[in-house]
């Protein structure tokens, strides 16, 4: 199988082999099987919505990737913001330093950066059928949509489903889920093809204002819409403004009283601009298996 490859330098503190301990550990990633030293994963891209396969390997200063169709410039930045390549983390070390607390923490996870959903759209499918579900359960029910719903590709010798494109859900029935997370996830595809639900939208608007417009969606709460910003656009710089399960770690990390208001988070959170959410990521990934 003939493929496409290049490199993406990282800019600031990296280390890939942090991605894929992280990675291992995260059930909606929906990996290929990879060998040592390799993450491989398929999904269609959010520019033309088309399957790829994509293999990524630790290359010096970066990584270098192999994609099973040729990789322009907007697939290549795809690939970089889901490794959130696609940022100059030069100030992350000035800022971590500037917080004791923050500063321990990048000191234990060197290099780790926040890994990204595939697309914003598969993020938000995610954050769905994970409500009120176990990630072992949400797991099984996405592949379950993928295999029905989803392209197949070849990557490595060896087929595999990818997640479908919200065209393809945007009047579909029977994904296996309550009829009412069936209608969010068809809301989801519409916001989707409108532009709204697309990582250049996401981040070409003020953090809150996008927060605010993700909230409006049907389904979508102050978790999910930090999830989808965050971990689908990649945005480097938000913090939700109403999150428990990241309010319960801060509170533990920083030693304060359970009637911490929200905004004695948000003011805390302002000293790490403009890393807001990679710090956000790191207090999450340090207690991943305890906390998701």
């Amino acid at each position: 199988m003939t493929t496409h490859g290049f490199t993406l330098t990282a800019r600031g503190a990296f280390d890939f082999a942090a991605t894929l301990r992280f990675v291992e550990e995260w059930p909606a990633a929906s990996t290929l099987p990879s060998g040592p030293g390799t993450l491989r994963f398929a999904y269609c891209a959010e520019h033309d919505w088309l399957p790829v396969g994509v293999a990524v390997t630790a290359a010096p200063g970066g990584v270098r990737a192999e994609t099973t169709r040729p990789a322009g410039p907007a697939l290549r930045g795809e690939v970089a913001r889901i490794l959130s390549l696609d940022v100059d983390g030069t100030g992350f070390e000035r800022v971590a330093d500037a917080d004791p607390v923050l500063k321990d923490l990048r000191a234990a996870h060197p290099g780790l950066r926040p890994v990204c959903f595939w697309t914003p759209w598969e993020a938000a499918v995610w954050a769905v059928i994970v409500q009120r579900s176990s990630m072992v359960v949400a797991r099984s029910l996405k592949g379950r949509i993928a295999d029905r719903f989803g392209a197949r590709i070849v990557v490595d010798d060896a087929e595999h489903a990818v997640f479908p494109p919200p065209i393809s859900l945007v009047d579909a029935e029977g994904f296996g889920l309550p009829a009412q997370k069936e209608e969010w996830i068809r809301g989801l595809a519409r916001a989707a093809l409108d532009g709204v639900l697309t990582t250049e939208y996401l981040r070409s608007v003020p953090p809150e204002e996008a927060l605010a417009e993700l909230r409006a969606l049907a389904g979508v709460g102050p978790f999910s819409a930090g999830l989808i910003l965050i971990r689908g656009a990649g945005a480097p710089d938000a913090f939700p403004g109403d999150e428990p399960r990241l309010f319960a770690l801060l509170r533990e990390a920083y030693g304060l009283p359970e009637d911490t208001p929200p905004k004695e988070f948000k003011r805390l959170a302002d000293t790490w601009r403009p890393f807001r959410s990679w710090a956000s990521f790191l207090f999450r990934a340090a207690t991943y298996r305890e906390s998701e």
